[in-house]
């Protein structure tokens, strides 16, 4: 069956979340200031008629994983990818309609840099084209945090989806949660093309796994442990890492960078595994400005390094962190300037329309039983 349309949908993904750990409920107030980069979460949603308005409705393909299933979006689970069927109920389409959805990400999985947010973001965005696209990103950011909070029961902070639905450089200001004021930072573009340039992204070989350690600093922090200084240390960290890099400094954004890394260290020594540290050495030894691990850290997951100043160190650089072996290895990213974007194939409408103007080829359509 040729589609009724098809719509694409991009989110970014995020890396240096300076003052991560305090846009969360039990940090009540925090700052985040982070980079939204490329390769972004790709959405495809072929939309078909369902005459009959009965079935599941949505098909889902997850290409990472290699794997497909249908779902009544009326009636989501936890299982399978309850985050996907959790998301697509957010904006469910109408009876009327039989959707079949592609999802892709180009990074490894796990690598806390928040592509399930990007994905949920992005779906959503896809799902908000499909309706008119009259969300919003506001909107299509609490959407895709409501999912995970209250659909999946999950812990999540606001960074992730704000930086998938806003993208760019985002000060994020959370007076009481989940309510947060977004400022977007904007660069001289020579200051901006030098950041790209630096910012390294090495994943750490394995996928993010420490949920178990992640409820035992939460749980700390509920009962008001010593941990919270950390926190209090960490939201101050945003505001001055804003100036310096709007400044074009560079040596004091990677400075801000090492004090987060350290802070989150404070919280529990396990959020900054030994893998992080041996990059960290390594990126010492090649002048590298700055570094941090992405997310809530702890084993498996990634690190942003921003590298030295030298072509040629970078270079040096990267070559001994991939030296290392255990997967670890350097992905190439890029600024993303903008969110989330959805779009209706243009050939798509117009093939449409076609057939409609055909009676016979609009009979057969209809009458293909799906």
């Amino acid at each position: 069956m040729v589609p009724l349309r098809v719509i694409h949908a991009l989110a970014p993904l995020r890396i240096n979340d300076l003052g991560g750990w305090t846009d969360t409920w039990f940090a009540g107030r925090g700052r985040v200031l982070n980079l939204a980069v490329r390769p972004a979460v790709e959405i495809e949603i072929r939309v078909f008629p369902n005459p009959r308005r009965l079935g599941p409705r949505v098909e889902v393909r997850a290409e990472n994983y290699g794997e497909r299933f249908v779902f009544n979006p009326d009636r989501p689970k936890q299982e399978p990818h309850g985050l996907l069927q959790h998301a697509v109920a957010s904006l469910p389409p109408g009876l009327g309609e039989r959707l079949e959805i592609s999802i892709y990400s180009a990074v490894p999985a796990g690598i806390s840099i928040g592509t399930s947010a990007s994905v949920c973001v992005g779906l959503i965005g896809a799902l908000d084209e499909l309706r008119g696209g009259t969300a919003g990103r506001k909107k299509i950011a609490r959407l895709a945090h409501l999912v995970e909070t209250e659909g999946l029961g999950l812990q999540s902070g606001l960074q992730d989806q704000i930086a998938a639905a806003w993208g760019g450089i985002s000060m994020i200001e959370m007076s009481a949660y989940p309510n947060a004021r977004v400022s977007p930072v904007r660069l001289a573009s020579g200051i901006r093309r030098e950041l790209e340039r630096r910012l390294t992204l090495v994943y750490l070989g394995a996928p993010h796994r420490s949920s178990s350690m992640h409820e035992d600093v939460i749980a700390a922090l509920e009962a008001g442990g010593p941990g919270m200084k950390y926190i209090r240390a960490m939201a101050k960290i945003p505001p001055e890492a804003c100036r310096h890099l709007e400044a074009g400094d560079f040596a004091s954004y990677g400075e801000a960078m090492i004090r987060n890394n350290e802070s989150q260290r404070g919280l529990h020594p396990g959020l900054v595994s030994r893998d992080a540290d041996a990059i960290a050495a390594v990126a010492r030894v090649h002048d590298a400005a700055g570094w941090k691990v992405n997310g809530a850290g702890g084993e498996g997951g990634s690190l942003t390094i921003l590298a030295s100043a030298s072509d040629a160190k970078r270079r040096e650089m990267i070559r001994a962190i991939e030296g290392l072996g255990r997967g670890i290895r350097v992905i190439p990213i890029s600024l993303s300037p903008t969110g989330v974007e959805a779009w209706t194939v243009p050939s798509a409408a117009k093939d449409f329309a076609k057939r409609l103007s055909n009676p016979t080829k609009s009979k057969t359509f209809e009458g293909d039983g799906q």
